[in-house]
């Protein structure tokens, strides 16, 4: 997330990426939409998402635009240090060649200092000029150094951690939470008491039995202490994602969503429908905002999706393609929800909807669609947890020195997993979980930074001479009014959440 400048690694056709990145775009902010759909009304949801996916597509070009032009800054910069070394090499052999002259004549040919003539940093190079092409990874935090000053990277790696605070509280309480309701579900029906099960799309409070005199928020602190110990300790160590997880997962993933869409038509289909959304509620729409938000965050990512691709001619059409994709499933999956089950009886994961037995009738699958959040997630928590480790680490970092073992391998593992933690301790609400980390620092990552990283890149780009042709992976938004424009939005959803926020505590 914060890393360097790395080789693109093994390459794959533009197909293949355009698959990476729906995969990676489609995930745990998928399963928080049919609720937030429902409650803002299908009308208001479907022009909001919409548009939110138009504005998170100008800000991936705005960051494959400063990806381009990161890596010509890269070139520039071997350019010029291979110069540089080539005139020191030049200045050494005329010293040498000097020292054994037997001419002493200061004024002879070839005799005063020829260096002093010449530009140290030229433009006339040998070989071709350097053009915008996206061949080096260069990691968003890279950028960051490139472009913005001290604050704007100290700023950036901020946004960045919130983010992934956000993100691990989020997965911290999606896993206990199914966990709760599919167990605890499982115990309600075996005593035939049907009113504590989620037999009737019921939505339960947390003091309702789970187990004898265990309360269903009892069990969720006790999975979530599990899910502490058994996953916690990854973050003190190093752990990277395998091709062979990333083709589980995606695949288990890809199951469970064809299946609830497939059940969910078939009980539209067959009449059997009970949702009826309405067109518009205006106090849905923060969450909603916050859950639109997250579920289109890539802008982080893009380096290390992008690069590898082979053959990059009509980038920006393919991304375009991808975003047009997801727009459907996402309108999809969110309909076919808010139709079949009623507002109130949607979950905050959509997937615990199917652990209904007069939804799935086959016990395996109901199970399967119930626990899937907890099959995915734990496989990522650990993944994020060390990339926010990773990140702390970097941005307290001093060119040359080193941390003491404790601060490296304790203080640092230690302030990355107790804070989600203690978030998901004290709430387990997972769609205003979801909201507020896309409308804050989802808000910065997907709008705020890439608006900044072209700017500055294009400033900086004008300033450098000698370039050769102009960025072939420009933005197609390249007027600075949609650089505006972007902030604009940003800022005004900054404010709209806020005040939301601050009216719906005014009115408790």
């Amino acid at each position: 997330m914060a890393g360097g400048i790395t080789e693109p690694g093994e390459l794959y056709s533009p197909y293949v990426g355009l698959v990476y990145m729906f995969n990676l775009i489609v995930g745990t902010g998928a399963l928080t939409m049919p609720k937030a759909f429902a409650t803002a009304g299908w009308l208001v949801s479907l022009i909001l998402l919409v548009f939110l996916g138009f504005m998170s597509y100008m800000t991936t070009t705005f960051v494959m635009e400063a990806m381009a032009a990161a890596n010509a800054r890269l070139c520039w910069k071997r350019m010029e240090r291979h110069k540089e070394d080539e005139v020191e090499e030049e200045d050494d052999d005329k010293d040498s060649s000097s020292a054994t002259s037997d001419d002493d004549d200061p004024l002879a040919p070839g005799s005063f200092d020829r260096s002093e003539t010449r530009p140290i940093l030229s433009v006339q190079r040998r070989g071709p000029p350097c053009v915008f092409e996206i061949t080096d990874r260069v990691e968003m935090g890279q950028m960051a150094s490139m472009f913005f000053n001290k604050v704007g990277v100290n700023l950036f790696y901020v946004c960045i951690i919130i983010y992934l605070y956000g993100d691990l509280a989020i997965y911290a309480a999606a896993v206990p939470v199914s966990l709760m309701q599919v167990t605890c579900s499982a115990g309600a029906a075996d005593r035939g008491n049907r009113s504590l099960s989620v037999e009737d799309g019921k939505q339960h409070n947390d003091t309702d039995q789970c187990w004898g005199p265990v309360r269903r928020i009892d069990a969720y602190r006790i999975y979530l202490a599990a899910f502490t110990l058994l996953l916690g300790p990854f973050t003190f160590f190093n752990v990277q994602k395998t091709k062979y997880l990333q083709i589980v997962t995606s695949l288990m993933r890809w199951i469970a969503f064809v299946i609830m869409i497939i059940v969910a038509l078939t009980r539209i289909g067959r009449g059997q429908g009970e949702g009826h959304p309405p067109l518009a509620e205006l106090s849905g729409v923060r969450n909603l905002f916050g859950v639109c938000v997250y579920s289109f965050m890539c802008q982080h990512s893009l380096p290390s999706l992008i690069t590898p691709i082979s053959s990059k001619r009509h980038l920006a059409l393919l991304v375009l393609l991808d975003y047009g994709l997801i727009l459907a499933f996402y309108s999809l999956l969110a309909f076919t929800a808010i139709f079949c089950f009623r507002g109130d009886a949607l979950m905050d994961m959509y997937t615990l909807n199917f652990a209904r037995s007069d939804v799935v009738g086959l016990p395996l699958l109901r199970y399967f669609l119930g626990l899937f959040p907890v099959f995915t997630i734990s496989t990522n928590f650990p993944i994020i947890a060390v990339t926010l480790r990773n990140n702390w680490k970097t941005l307290f970092h001093r060119e040359g020195g080193t941390y003491p073992w404790v601060v490296d391998r304790v203080a640092f593992p230690t302030i990355t997993l107790v804070p989600p933690i203690l978030v998901a301790f004290c709430t387990h609400d997972l769609e205003a979980l979801v909201g507020v980390t896309g409308a804050y620092a989802g808000n910065g990552i997907q709008y705020v930074i890439p608006a900044f990283l072209v700017y500055c890149s294009r400033r900086d780009g004008r300033l450098a001479a000698g370039m050769g042709p102009p960025n072939r992976h420009a933005s197609p938004f390249r007027h600075t009014f949609w650089v505006g424009f972007v902030l604009a939005w940003a800022l005004f959803c900054f404010l709209f959440v806020t005040a939301n926020i601050v009216l719906s505590e005014t009115k408790l």
